[in-house]
């Protein structure tokens, strides 16, 4: 039975964005640790990072409507095109699967090519951009809790799907973790 979608709760902002003891930086030698880490905090807090790319979605939108729109349009038609290649094409899919930040720094340097030849390089930079960075240093920096834990669990197994769930499922990373998940659930059935 599929889960139905369903928006994950907005975290308290006490809880998003505590003192410094809630962030340490991430083990760069350990990429696979540091992606988990990342997709974890994407997950849990998803509606806090929508809510605050939204805003400054909306900040830049309004000094340059057309050039957001325009902007919008040109990511998510890459992005829809990368999937889909990424779905139909062997070497993209597998590429996606081992190198999931690479494949989205692909996506926007692609978005980035293309707004630069109709003039929407700063809207680009600052409307759809910077939003992400900031998600992303977010996610790379703050450390995971319990409840964070336990809802990627609950998520992972498929009980739970949340819009960011859909996008990491299109950049094929829920299925390492179901790998995962099956494998300790397993390893515990037979102790």
């Amino acid at each position: 039975m599929a889960a139905k979608m369903e928006l994950a709760p907005l975290r308290p902002w006490d809880d998003f964005f505590p003192g410094t003891d809630r962030f340490a930086k991430p083990e760069f030698g350990d990429l696979a640790k540091w992606n988990n880490r990342v997709i974890s905090n994407l997950l849990y807090y998803q509606t806090n990072y929508f809510a605050v790319a939204l805003a400054l979605i909306l900040i830049v939108g309004f000094f340059n409507p057309f050039g957001m729109f325009l902007g919008g349009t040109v990511v998510v038609l890459v992005f829809m095109g990368s999937v889909w290649a990424g779905e139909n094409k062997a070497i993209v899919k597998n590429f996606k699967r081992k190198n999931p930040t690479l494949f989205v720094i692909g996506v926007m340097a692609t978005s980035y090519f293309l707004l630069s030849l109709c003039g929407g390089v700063m809207v680009f930079i600052f409307g759809i951009t910077f939003p992400m960075l900031l998600c992303l240093i977010h996610a790379s920096l703050r450390l995971r809790n319990m409840k964070n834990r336990l809802e990627n669990k609950i998520e992972g197994v498929g009980l739970k799907k949340t819009p960011m769930g859909v996008i990491m499922d299109l950049l094929d990373q829920q299925e390492e973790k179901m790998n995962k998940i099956q494998d300790f659930i397993e390893s515990k059935l037979k102790e």
